[in-house]
């Protein structure tokens, strides 16, 4: 290609290599989340021929009690979980960056991340078991009354959001440390020099120098969790009381439950909506595009 600029050759390449990424995004996401807005325009149950009814779906959705239940309970749960997940993974981060490099605490920490939801929700289940459950035994041992978890309208919620904690924070870790070694090791040596303490130099060095990993972080942590479904599937199935039927969850059950796939298609899209609206937002007053480094 004699007759291509360097920087046209670059350009050339770097879309080569992202062809494959840009044709499953295309078939994933891009074309089913296309189709979920056509469906989300009719009255199908999956056994006879979808027909359509226009927005009356959405405008079902908006009387809904139970839509904007799920919704507010998804807004609870993301603020049960995300805060204490990204400051202890923020904490491990930075005690691997500056106590150790060992590969086998990083293999640890990262560990809980890559066992699937199902096997991490069945193993909690059982160590939170009211009556059988490891952690009421040990609770016992200190002299604490046994605590029902996973059974309590009140505390179900809550035992979810912990062991999405517990099984995530470990990938948040694992990121902030990649963001910590992109940062020059000369401006804390500077700052030593110059008598700052080592909190003045993670809130004025370390936290602005974070800031595009923190945005990435929280962009996809808070939409995750707002999809948050496996855990209660397994664990609590929506309840008990409906304590944990969170958006995602009755989703679900109006598209393979109760056979409304038109009106799970509106709640989807309109959660899609949402989503869309808050990382573009979070993006906008975080700077994402922006980095002190520069």
């Amino acid at each position: 290609m004699p007759f291509m600029s360097r920087k046209m050759k670059n350009s050339l390449f770097g879309y080569l290599f992202i062809f494959p990424a840009l044709i499953g995004f295309l078939l994933f996401y891009a074309w089913p989340a296309g189709r979920a807005v056509g469906i989300s325009l009719t009255d199908w149950n999956l056994l006879s021929e979808p027909y359509y009814v226009g927005t009356d779906n959405y405008v079902d959705m908006l009387e809904d009690d139970q839509f904007w239940n799920g919704l507010k309970l998804s807004a609870y749960y993301v603020l049960l979980n995300i805060p204490l997940q990204i400051m202890l993974g923020l904490f491990l981060a930075v005690a691997m960056d500056r106590l150790t490099k060992s590969l086998f605490v990083k293999a640890a920490i990262l560990l809980p991340y890559l066992l699937s939801n199902v096997l991490v929700a069945l193993v909690w289940l059982w160590m939170l078991d009211p009556i059988l459950g490891i952690v009421n035994s040990l609770i016992s041992f200190f002299g604490l009354a046994p605590q029902a978890y996973l059974g309590d309208p009140d505390q179900a919620l809550i035992s979810v959001a912990a062991i999405n904690i517990w099984r995530h924070m470990g990938l948040c870790a694992m990121l902030f440390l990649a963001g910590l070694q992109t940062i020059p090791k000369y401006l804390y040596e500077s700052a030593s020099l110059e008598g700052v303490t080592e909190f003045q130099m993670f809130r004025k060095i370390t936290l602005p120098l974070l800031r595009p990993v923190m945005v990435f972080v929280l962009v996809t942590s808070v939409t995750g969790s707002f999809q948050i479904f496996d855990t209660i599937a397994v664990t609590t199935a929506g309840g008990p009381l409906d304590s944990t039927r969170v958006i995602v969850y009755y989703i679900v059950q109006n598209a393979f439950s109760f056979y409304k796939m038109g009106y799970a298609s509106a709640m989807s899209v309109t959660l899609c909506m949402i989503m869309l609206a808050y990382t573009l937002l979070q993006m906008h007053i975080m700077r994402a595009s922006e980095s002190d480094l520069n």
